[in-house]
């Protein structure tokens, strides 16, 4: 089985931060194949930037992302350029707290979390992506969450390994409780 992510968002959000996640938490954790492409603009922060990552059981052969199955927006402009590429029956998920969806379609999957809110409430919105990975790993299968949670810890700085991992329970929390109907979806 072969998956196609794509994650956008605008730079200083941690998304090329996210995809390499990603990335690790397949191929160290899982024993699975995975790639990582990035795409940013010239700003350093504040431009639009890309991760894509695709994850396979076998040898990837073409390491780019041309119909992802998953699609995870942090910005509005991020959603707006991308939304169209997301494969039929894929899954769309978005920060509420960044994109006001407007173009969804009925053959997808949609799940939002205000990711950004979670992370101010837990100290820093710079832990937008890491409650973003916990809520993913909840809501569509992916990578192992545990396998999941180990690359973030892995990645992270050692002094901030607990705010991390709190925000990875608090998105993954959340995606169990949308899952479970307890917790309602913005749209």
């Amino acid at each position: 089985m072969e998956k196609e992510i794509l994650i956008t968002g605008f730079g200083g959000q941690g998304i090329v931060l996210t995809g390499n996640i990603l990335g690790m938490a397949a191929t160290l954790y899982d024993n699975r194949h995975a790639t990582m492409t990035q795409s940013y603009g010239p700003e350093a922060r504040g431009g639009s930037c890309s991760s894509q990552v695709v994850i396979s059981d076998e040898p990837i052969l073409f390491p780019y992302v041309e119909r992802p199955q998953v699609m995870i927006c942090m910005s509005q402009a991020g959603f707006q350029k991308n939304c169209a590429m997301l494969a039929d029956g894929g899954i769309m998920i978005w920060d509420s707290d960044l994109v006001k969806s407007a173009e969804l379609r009925e053959q997808w999957d949609c799940y939002n979390i205000p990711a950004t809110r979670f992370a101010e409430e837990l100290g820093n919105k710079m832990m937008a992506n890491i409650v973003m990975l916990g809520f993913v790993s909840a809501v569509c299968e992916l990578v192992a969450p545990d396998s999941l949670k180990q690359a973030v810890l892995k990645t992270v700085p050692p002094k901030t390994r607990d705010k991390n991992s709190a925000a990875f329970d608090r998105g993954r929390e959340y995606g169990g409780e949308i899952l479970k109907g307890r917790a309602r979806q913005e749209h």
